[in-house]
């Protein structure tokens, strides 16, 4: 996969004509002296799914949030369905925040789909990625050949065919799968509501971008400490998919958190921030000069 440098030369002279900090509703807290944490979001999510963790985070760190194109309180007048219908285009919105906020060495914190989001920016901009932290990945939904990803071809379809028909409906369905935690139907509505306020034309790209794309091949390739939190029950990632991940990614880390469902910075906040807060010890001690 063609992947561009983080080079003046390339980069993108229609995205550069926006306001980044606008279209992405880039917000910023924390330590303005910490080292820099950038934490993004999910399909059918925006960067409120993270307010639990925040707190924790913040403490020590500067913590960046935003929202893809798209999604949340992001501009809609920026959408471009050609971009947002491959996964390099949400890794573009990755690369344009840290360009436009001139971050280097940053951690990249990326939820779902988000992860592999990351696996792009940080080949895309090598100097701006120092670590990443991939909360329950997948490289690949679909099912192949000795590879396990949760869904079959048949699944797919009929996911994408329910989605595209009555995206409201289908909301309020799957969300509640994809959060868990039946004995907290709170958090199956909060995910249900932030699902329900994303623009279905938008959602309907998104998805297709989500379940559809295979980044295995991308996973060899990284080159920064990478941290792999997922849960023990998790509709959408099973467990497998952690372990194929870790086994690909070079040095990497796998830590099962005693949490169910896919969302544990909702389900699970504590434990989420204190694997992340470890591993950002870890990553920090390990840089040259700490």
């Amino acid at each position: 996969m063609d992947v561009r440098q983080d080079t003046a030369d390339t980069a993108d002279t229609a995205d550069t004509a926006h306001d980044v900090r606008h279209r992405n509703n880039v917000t910023v807290t924390g330590d303005p002296d910490g080292p820099v944490v950038v934490l993004a979001h999910g399909f059918g999510c925006d960067q409120q799914m993270w307010r639990l963790v925040v707190p924790r985070l913040a403490e020590r760190h500067r913590v960046v949030l935003f929202d893809y194109v798209g999604s949340g309180r992001s501009d809609p007048a920026a959408w471009d369905a050609d971009r947002y219908a491959s996964l390099e285009g949400y890794a573009q919105d990755v690369v344009d925040v840290l360009r436009e906020l001139d971050l280097e060495r940053v951690t990249f914190v990326g939820h779902s789909v988000s992860a592999m989001a990351g696996v792009l920016a940080a080949r895309m901009a090598p100097d701006r990625i120092a670590a990443l932290a991939l909360v329950t990945p997948s490289p690949r939904y679909l099912d192949d050949d000795g590879y396990r990803g949760g869904f079959t071809q048949e699944d797919i379809r009929e996911l994408l065919a329910s989605l595209e028909s009555n995206y409201l409906g289908w909301s309020s369905v799957m969300a509640p799968v994809v959060m868990g935690n039946p004995d907290r139907p709170e958090l199956g509505q909060e995910l249900t509501d932030s699902f329900c306020a994303t623009d279905p034309a938008m959602a309907r790209v998104f998805a297709r971008t989500t379940f559809l794309s295979d980044n295995r091949g991308d996973l060899a390739g990284v080159k920064v400490p990478t941290l792999i939190l997922e849960c023990a029950e998790d509709a959408l990632a099973p467990r497998g998919v952690g372990a194929f991940v870790q086994a690909r990614v070079p040095g990497s880390r796998l830590v099962t958190l005693d949490a169910t469902g896919h969302c544990p910075q909702l389900s699970a906040p504590e434990a989420t921030a204190d694997a992340l807060l470890d591993f950002l010890d870890r990553a920090r001690d390990a840089r040259p000069g700490t």
